[in-house]
Order: structure tokens, then C-alpha cells, then sequence
């Protein structure tokens, strides 16, 4: 008689079941988001991902080569959740041996006439499509979507106190800081809004940061961090 029943009413059995079901993912992508489901996410989503990063890599990569036959991928070691190290990769977008140039506090100078960038790092930049090679970070459980920018190990080793809060989280292809100002406030700003990020983590902000992530990839805003820059002009007429 059970059986019966199930025959006869499979079709309502499944849409009943499937609700519940919706409901359940929904009631635990809210409530354990930071936990579980971001990381869910972050393995669904990158395996989405990859047949779009594998069509750009092709053309990019013949770009980059024939840019100055250098390498393909800069590989540099940033630090990830709870201070471990990985390997972060990104299309290298700079010439070989570029040197490492920092603005006092610390951060990362990048400007429009950057003569450390190479003709086709320029248009990788301003597309953000360098840093497409990051959803294999994602997948390897190295990053996420969204989090605060992976910084190098003799930055993050200054911090101290509730600083260090950023740590809490895996560091992201865009966080709210870069989301919402991307390079127009200076590293000691950039701090708090990751810190408070990664201590309100939920699924609704992480869906705000996409919004503002691509309103800013797309209108181009504050691409550049040289606001601040008290740069050795040397430095930059050196390099080749």
C-alpha cells in the first residue's frame, strides 16, 4: 500500500522533497556560511570557472610571450588563512626581475606610467584578467572568491593585535576593500575594512562584494596606487 502511494504520488513526493531540501541549503548557506558553505561555494564555483579561465589562457599566454618570451605565471609566495604560506598565481603581468617597489606603508605602488609593466601587463591590469589564474588557488582551498588581498609574509609578520584578524579568513580574488576602493586608500585603512570583514563574514556580504566588484572592474575606478607614493624616482628610471 505504501508502495502504492509512493507510485501514485511521486511526482508531489519530489517537488516536496526538493523544497525542503532548497530550504535546508538555504536555512545552512545563512547560518553556516562561514564554516561550510563558502567553502562549498568556492569548490562549485571555481570548477564552473575553470573552462573560461582554460579559453583565455591560450590567448593570453601567446600575448605574454611574445610580449618578451618571458615566463607565463608569477608564482609569489603570499601569506593565506592562519599565516600559511602558498604559491599565489597570477598572469605575469611585469618585465623579468622587475623589482618589488613599496609606498611607505607598506602597499604595493602601481601606477599608469609604471615602466616595470609590460605592454600587454597594461591591458591584463586594467581587466583585472591577470588574476583569473587564482580560481586554481580556489579550488586548491588556497583562496576564495571573496576575502581580503593575500599580502606578502614581511607585511603581515608587522602586524599585531586585533590586526591579525585578517588571518581568520582565506585571502580572496576580490575582498570588500578592494571591491568597494580597490587601490585609493592607503595599506593602514585597507586593514580595518579586511579585519572587520573577516570577523562579519556571511553570505550576503560576500554577494554585495560581487555587485561592487564588478561595477568597479567595469567603470575602471582607482586602478592605480600612487596617491600616497613617495617612490625613489631613480628606482623607477633604472628599470629597463
Amino acid at each position: 500500500m505504501f508502495l502504492e502511494f509512493l507510485q501514485d504520488n511521486w511526482i508531489i513526493i519530489t517537488i516536496a522533497a526538493s523544497g525542503v531540501f532548497a530550504i535546508l541549503w538555504i536555512l545552512g548557506s545563512i547560518f553556516l556560511y562561514r564554516k561550510m558553505f563558502k567553502r562549498v561555494y568556492d569548490i562549485i564555483f571555481s570548477l564552473f570557472g575553470m573552462p573560461f579561465f582554460f579559453l583565455i589562457f591560450v590567448p593570453v599566454a601567446i600575448a605574454i610571450k611574445i610580449s618578451d618570451k618571458g615566463p607565463i605565471f608569477y608564482c609569489g609566495k603570499r601569506v593565506g588563512k592562519n599565516g600559511k604560506l602558498f604559491p599565489m598565481k597570477k598572469f605575469r603581468s611585469m618585465k623579468v626581475n622587475a623589482p618589488d617597489i613599496r609606498l611607505e606603508d607598506g602597499s604595493t605602488f602601481s601606477g599608469d606610467s609604471d615602466p616595470r609593466v609590460t605592454r600587454i601587463g597594461k591591458f591584463l591590469r586594467k581587466t583585472s584578467l591577470d588574476e583569473t589564474p587564482q580560481i586554481i588557488d580556489i579550488f586548491l582551498g588556497n583562496m576564495s572568491f571573496f576575502g581580503p588581498r593575500p599580502d606578502v609574509e614581511d607585511v603581515i609578520e608587522k602586524l599585531e593585535g586585533a590586526d591579525r584578524d585578517l588571518l581568520k579568513v582565506r585571502p580572496g580574488i576580490s575582498g570588500y576593500s578592494q571591491a568597494k576602493y580597490r587601490n585609493s586608500i592607503a595599506f593602514s585603512e585597507k586593514l580595518v575594512h579586511d579585519c572587520w570583514y573577516a570577523n562579519n563574514v556571511s553570505i550576503f556580504l560576500d554577494i554585495k562584494i560581487f555587485f561592487l566588484t564588478v561595477l568597479t572592474v567595469l567603470t575602471r575606478k582607482n586602478l592605480n596606487n600612487e596617491h600616497t607614493a613617495k617612490v625613489n624616482e631613480d628606482t623607477l628610471g633604472n628599470v629597463d
